[in-house]
């Protein structure tokens, strides 16, 4: 048997196409890697604020820390009869001092003279000197129509509510733009940060939009009710900002102002200003 030249042309032709097919594959493999990129699942990041304390302040004489006395000391030595008796009757007479002085129709309160500390009434304590959140953030909405403003809501989960006016519940408003939702809850359950109007044309937009669910509003606050994901994206937006301007700590911010702007059909905050404290 001998090797024919069709077997040869043959032969040829497979080799031709063998070769062809790899360089293709080997091309659309090059190809493939400057479409295909890889990336690692981003893990969305909480910023925790500490507690707003009142810094490094003074404490106060009754605060500071002392070696006790002698005459402190307990006495170790089971106490006599005697004792124990007029003891017991100056605490009688104490109690009933005490009883008698609450007992009276005063409207007024008095004032101690004791040293007392630094610590001011309400939260706060020791933590780091810091404004909070809700004191030191103003957002401006600008919004041409009423549409467009409900959207904006809806966007970034915000929640209306009516509080006050004689009544015991809180009155909630949601999804503006597809059927309001509509729910009532109690201030004790509310642990969410919220905001109110203080001048603009949308604080009426508000009371409107909550009004044509049905809701009363007269002689009510409302109030904007932030969900802790919205909280957080407006934490890192000024927290950003703030290190453009070499700000290292949220202690040394005094107020943000945000702005709000579209992005297709996303919307997104800005930091339009931020005033800073001296430490």
């Amino acid at each position: 048997m001998q090797v024919s030249r069709y077997d040869n042309v043959s032969s040829l032709l497979l080799a031709m196409i063998g070769f062809v097919g790899f360089f293709v594959l080997l091309m659309f493999l090059v190809w493939l890697t400057t479409v295909i990129t890889f990336r690692e699942a981003t893990v969305p990041i909480m910023l925790i604020e500490e507690p707003a304390g009142r810094g490094e302040a003074a404490e106060g004489y009754e605060r500071d820390m002392a070696e006790p006395g002698l005459e402190e000391l307990e006495e170790l030595e089971e106490p006599q009869l005697e004792a124990t008796l007029e003891a017991v009757t100056d605490a009688v007479t104490s109690q009933m001092a005490s009883l008698d002085s609450i007992s009276t129709d005063a409207t007024m309160t008095g004032k101690g003279s004791g040293l007392g500390d630094s610590r001011s009434a309400g939260e706060g304590g020791e933590g780091e000197d810091i404004i909070p959140r809700w004191e030191r953030w103003q957002i401006q909405y600008a919004a041409d129509n009423l549409a467009k403003y409900k959207s904006q809501l809806d966007y970034f989960k915000i929640e209306l509510g009516a509080a006050g006016g004689g009544r015991p519940k809180i009155d909630y408003v949601a999804n503006f733009t597809s059927g309001l939702k509509k729910r009532q809850g109690t201030s004790k359950e509310e642990k969410r940060l919220y905001m109110t109007w203080s001048r603009g044309a949308l604080a009426k937009a508000d009371r409107q939009i909550i009004a044509s669910s049905g809701i009363p509003v007269s002689n009510r606050v409302v109030m904007q009710f932030y969900p802790e994901p919205t909280e957080n994206l407006l934490a890192t937006v000024e927290l950003q900002f703030a290190q453009t301007k070499k700000i290292t700590h949220v202690k040394f911010i005094r107020k943000t102002i945000f702005g709000v702007r579209q992005s297709g059909s996303q919307y997104q905050y800005y930091v339009i200003d931020q005033l800073y404290r001296n430490l």
